[in-house]
This record gives C-alpha cells, sequence and structure tokens, in this order.
C-alpha cells in the first residue's frame, strides 16, 4: 500500500461527509481539491489536499490497486454473487461483474495471522443495510482487499473490514463502521456519519532466547502447613529486540500481569513482564523492583514468571509444596 497505508479515506475528485464522520487516520484528495463537511478533529491524522503527499499517495494506491487485479484467482463467484453466509479461507475471490454482500461473510484465517483475502469484482461492490464482514481464527482486517472496477456502495449501519480500492467512487452511507480503509482513485467519496478503525496488523512475536544461567539464589518460606521455595536465576544474555508486545491481552501495558500460560505479556518501567505462569499473579514494584507472587487457591507445584531489567532477562521459579489453600504472598 505504500503511503497510502496511512489513510483513512482518498478521493481522487472530492470527499464529501455528512454527520460526525471520525477516520482513525489521514485524509486525502488528489488530484482533486474538495473536501466538505469535516470539522476539527474528525479526522485523527493529517489532511492532504491536491498536495505531494495525497499525490504519492494515489500513485501508491495505483501500485496496490493494479497488484490485487493481477492476483491469480483460487475461487470464482457468480456474476452478482452474494457473500452472505458464506465463511471463506485465504484466496483470491473474483466476480466478472458486481459482488454483494446480505447479511455476514466469515473470512478465517485458519491459525494463520498472515493469511490474505483479496475480492476482485469486475464492476461494482454493493454491502446491504446491516451486513457483516466477520474475522475469525487469526484473520485479520489489514490482510483483507477488495479491489472494485468501478463504485462501491456500504449499506447503512453495516461493518465492512478491510482495504477498498475502488476505480471510481465510494459510498459509505449513514452509521456504517470500517475497520480499513475506503480508497477512490479517479472519483468522489462520500459519507454519512460513519466511523473507521485503525488497522495496524498484531507484529509476530520473536521467540525469547534460551536462558544461559550466571547467578542463582534460593530462598524459603514456611508459613503454617504451605512451605513456598524462591528460585531466582539471572541471565545477561541479551533479549532480542525485535519482539513487539500486543497491544491487548491480561494485563498488557500494566506493571500487574495474571497467568497466561506462555504469553507474552505486559511491560514495565525499568521492569517489564515477558511471561508468567497460570495461576499466578505477579506484580512489580517499579521503585524497588521487588515482585510479589499470588497463587490462585487451590494449585500449588512450580510456576515461573519471565522479567526484562535493561538487557538481562531473569527467570524465578516459584515452588509451592505440601498445601492444596492459597499460600501467602512471596516477595522475591
Amino acid at each position: 500500500m505504500g503511503t497510502a497505508a496511512g489513510y483513512s479515506v482518498l478521493a481522487g475528485s472530492t470527499v464529501t461527509n455528512t454527520g460526525p464522520s471520525v477516520l482513525d487516520g489521514e485524509l486525502g484528495v488528489s488530484p482533486g481539491s474538495a473536501i466538505t463537511g469535516f470539522s476539527p478533529g474528525l479526522a485523527k491524522g493529517a489532511t492532504h489536499t491536491a498536495d505531494a503527499a495525497a499525490s504519492q499517495a494515489q500513485n501508491d494506491l495505483t501500485i496496490a490497486y493494479n497488484d490485487a487485479a493481477s492476483a491469480k484467482t483460487t475461487n470464482t463467484i457468480p456474476n452478482v454473487g452474494d457473500l452472505g453466509g458464506k465463511t471463506l479461507v485465504a484466496g483470491v475471490y473474483t466476480s466478472a461483474s458486481s459482488m454483494m454482500l446480505t447479511g455476514t461473510v466469515t473470512l478465517n484465517g485458519a491459525g494463520n495471522p498472515n493469511a490474505v483475502f483479496i475480492f476482485q469484482a469486475g464492476s461494482t461492490v454493493v454491502t446491504a443495510s446491516g451486513s457483516r464482514v466477520v474475522l475469525e481464527n487469526g484473520a485479520q482486517a489489514c490482510n483483507v482487499y477488495w479491489q472494485v472496477g468501478s463504485s462501491a456502495t456500504l449499506g447503512t449501519h453495516s461493518g465492512f473490514v478491510g482495504t477498498l480500492m475502488a476505480l471510481t467512487s465510494a459510498t459509505v452511507t449513514t452509521g456504517v463502521t470500517v475497520d480499513g480503509r475506503v480508497l477512490a482513485r479517479s472519483g468522489a467519496v462520500t459519507l454519512d456519519g460513519d466511523t473507521f478503525l485503525p488497522t495496524s496488523c498484531t507484529t509476530t512475536l520473536t521467540p525469547r532466547p534460551v536462558i544461559t544461567p550466571t547467578t542463582t539464589t534460593t530462598s524459603s518460606k514456611t508459613t503454617g502447613s504451605s512451605t513456598s521455595t524462591t528460585t531466582v536465576t539471572t541471565s545477561t544474555q541479551t533479549k532480542p529486540t525485535t519482539i513487539a508486545l500486543p497491544t491487548s491481552g491480561c494485563g498488557c501495558g500494566s506493571t500487574t500481569v495474571s497467568g497466561g500460560g506462555s504469553k507474552v505479556t505486559g511491560t514495565g518501567t525499568p521492569y517489564g513482564i515477558i511471561a508468567v505462569s497460570r495461576h499466578v499473579k505477579v506484580t512489580i514494584d517499579q521503585a524497588t523492583g521487588k515482585l510479589t507472587f499470588k497463587v490462585a487457591k487451590g494449585h500449588y507445584g512450580v510456576f515461573t514468571c519471565d522479567l526484562q531489567y535493561g538487557n538481562k532477562v531473569i527467570v524465578v521459579h516459584y515452588t509451592v509444596k505440601r498445601s492444596k489453600t492459597s499460600p501467602p504472598a512471596c516477595v522475591a
């Protein structure tokens, strides 16, 4: 998509808006110069009117449009074929003329976050009022593309997913939610009280390195019938800088994380929680670096929490023995 990826709406001639449409990305028009109906704050990104940025975005849109149009067909949709009620896997879906959607179409990523869906319509794409494009099993909006040979119309109060690239124009009717972009090469884009969401993909996480211990300390604490042992192993091995933390999930963005198996979760400053065992809640005191562990009632055994401080990865093994009740909090 090149620079066009930053736009929620891009038109060739004009952009016209009625009502409180909200765009998460940039707004632009080129070679035309008319944008009407947008009050301050409705477009969160920059607005480009017949400037160099909008011209470059149109050039990049043309490349993306042609690339999608030339993709080899894997599934043929009958002319004026209705996608409603279908569950589709990754592929290139082609209709020689029009394509329509009534009801719901489900795009199944089959567990692959990089699964790509391309829809090629020879003439128009029309979605009905209240229709929905639904993602499941890892499919992502940023990997869904609609290449439209003439113009597109999104029905009132519908939910649309993906990057719509129309050769001529696009009309987004009242109350549509677009998880993606609406881009028109030569004609207008018309909006009416619509909402555009961000389209960034979730970054594939790089597995953490194997830890080679350099320092190990062990401490034990007994309270009543419960004995807990904490082993802290510190490694000087540098954690890969390519790891990107997710934007959602248990405890993400905080310094308190509940157990979630091997999920990568949370960040802290200067300490960060990388992963924590199931049934454990870990809190970091950012001032002192102390960890507080709380194990869920009815669970005991060996639990692990991986942390990072600077370039050091710290692995904490917390063992709870001979107790089927919730042990006291242990501070390491």
